[in-house]
């Protein structure tokens, strides 16, 4: 495969610095992600009805978008608890991983007293993950973002839908013009380069990818290991969902007894 091949699968995020504004502008078209993300449902026999596939396809927008104003190394989560629907919305990614997933748990979903934002992100320095929590009043996953931005990074953030699968967020940096950050709107921010001094600083780029084998499921299984009767019943395989895409993957009695004999010789 050549490189111009690999470079369409991905989605490709602009870091931009508005000069004398102080600011920073990422945006991106995510209609790659959002292929990829249906042939995963389609992939998976998944159907989400249109508000829960909306909030969830601009729930990974916004992450995305996020993670480009943060350093490489970081991985981030984010899972929001929704009082009604009662359901939750996960993502996860990481610019080094080049990677983003998420999906949606409608089923068994703790219902909460009010909805919540949780945040959890780590680093490979071997620091404890950095956890935040925080009552989220909307159900609009841009205004999600902002809010988080506003109390996780202590600064202001806007994000736009730019129409179609076009996304972008501006948020402040240090000695950032305020007032003029508040006021932006959609048609402002069309006209960026027009209207202001701007600088593309670095492109990053994700696709909606998992990554989940067998191999990586099997150990969410160990803690069976003596109750083989009781996870399988009657029956000779089950199914097993990968916690982070959903995706669906036969095991057998067999083939959990074959793993645990394995890791025990380990």
């Amino acid at each position: 495969m050549d490189e111009e091949m690999i470079e369409e699968d991905f989605t490709r995020l602009e870091s931009v610095f508005v000069r004398h504004r102080n600011a920073l502008w990422v945006r991106a078209s995510f209609t790659g992600l959002f292929t990829d993300y249906y042939i995963h449902l389609m992939e998976q026999k998944i159907r989400h009805n249109p508000e829960l596939d909306l909030m969830l396809k601009e729930h990974l927008v916004m992450l995305s978008l996020y993670l480009t104003t943060r350093p490489w190394a970081e991985t981030t989560g984010w899972t929001v608890n929704l009082r009604a629907p009662r359901v939750n919305l996960f993502a996860a990614g990481g610019c080094t991983q080049e990677s983003i997933i998420g999906r949606l748990f409608t089923e068994d979903v703790r219902e909460p007293d009010r909805n919540y934002f949780y945040s959890q992100t780590t680093t490979p320095n071997g620091k404890a993950p950095r956890v935040s929590s925080m009552e989220m009043p909307t159900r609009n996953p841009l205004e999600w973002f902002e809010e988080f931005y506003h109390q996780s990074e202590q600064r202001l953030g806007r994000a736009f839908h730019m129409g179609d699968d076009d996304y972008a967020i501006v948020v402040a940096q240090p000695d950032c013009d305020l007032d003029w950050l508040a006021a932006l709107d959609v048609e402002a921010v069309k006209n960026m380069e027009r209207d202001e001094e701007t600088k593309l600083l670095e492109v990053r780029r994700v696709r909606f990818h998992c990554g989940c084998n067998l191999l990586k499921i099997m150990p969410l299984l160990s803690s069976w290991h003596d109750r083989l009767d009781d996870l399988f019943g009657e029956l000779e395989v089950i199914n097993v969902q990968c916690p982070r895409c959903a995706a669906v993957y036969a095991v057998s009695r067999e083939m959990v007894v074959e793993f645990q004999r394995k890791n025990q010789g380990s």
